[in-house]
């Protein structure tokens, strides 16, 4: 989905349209970040998890929301309806993401695109909101070519399509390529995808260690063997707080942990489960 919680807002108050609209913490907190921005706030530099003080000094004029989650879930069910009506094979990444294994179901579209065309159309036809559709061969390839097209985005790769769609992109792309692994990289000459494809696997193996190495020589090819997985049972349940000074008081401290522990504990047996660690 693109820029999710945005886009809910705005379709919820139509005024917001054209405008940048930022969704995360109160404008006004010391600490606290971004969740998710419009794309006209996108034009001026702001991002997902960026501080919210950054995000109003870039910023200043935009609309700024704190998140409503009961709704946002609400219309995330709303569209992973519709995902279940195209297949039953469905593996959520997020609240607003998921991969969908279409084999099988190809057959009832006279080409990929139109496949495409007819899930982004089903969305906002049911929800009012856009989605962006990455189509390839593999959930590596799928997951790039849906961001790739963002926003309202629609791109297919075919199985020859991986070194011409993945050569001009950074590093950073491949999943596992993190800051630090992407500084070590380029101070070695490697900044694009091309230029780690192009390198030995020896290489790899002596500057990352023999597990990223193999991992990312098979990315940079566009090669993952792995399956779409449909929902798994969440392995655990968590609550988290932030101040927005530091505190160094023990007994607030210890009164916040026990309103969070509370919480936790609450979730735990509405859900009849116990802890196995802490």
């Amino acid at each position: 989905m693109d820029a999710f919680f945005a886009a809910v807002e705005v379709l919820r108050h139509p005024e917001f349209r054209g405008k940048p609209v930022i969704v995360g913490a109160d404008p006004t907190a010391r600490r606290g970040v971004v969740s998710t921005c419009s794309y006209e706030a996108r034009a001026f530099g702001v991002r997902s998890a960026m501080p919210i003080r950054e995000a109003v000094r870039r910023c200043p004029h935009a609309i700024f929301l704190r998140p409503d989650m009961k709704t946002y879930v609400e219309y995330s069910r709303r569209v992973r309806e519709v995902l279940a009506e195209l297949t039953p094979v469905i593996e959520p990444l997020s609240i607003d993401e998921a991969f969908l294994d279409m084999t099988g179901c190809e057959h009832f579209y006279p080409s990929l695109e139109a496949m495409g065309a007819e899930i982004k159309r089903r969305i906002r036809e049911r929800t009012g909101l856009v989605a962006s559709v990455g189509i390839a061969p593999n959930k590596f390839l799928a997951k790039l070519a849906s961001d790739s097209g963002k926003p309202d985005g629609l791109v297919v790769l075919g199985p020859g399509d991986a070194t011409r769609f993945l050569d001009p992109l950074p590093v950073s792309s491949l999943w596992g390529v993190g800051p630090k692994t992407a500084a070590l990289l380029a101070g070695l000459g490697v900044r694009t995808v091309k230029d780690l494809r192009e390198r030995s696997p020896a290489w790899l193996q002596a500057v990352l260690g023999e597990s990223a190495a193999a991992h990312l020589y098979r990315l940079a090819r566009g090669i993952d063997d792995r399956e779409v997985v449909p929902e798994q049972e969440s392995k655990s349940i968590s609550r988290e707080t932030t101040f927005d000074e530091d505190v160094r008081d023990r007994a607030t401290l210890r009164h916040v942990l026990a309103l969070l522990v509370a919480d936790v504990g609450a979730r735990l047996r509405r859900a009849g489960l116990f802890a196995g660690a802490v």
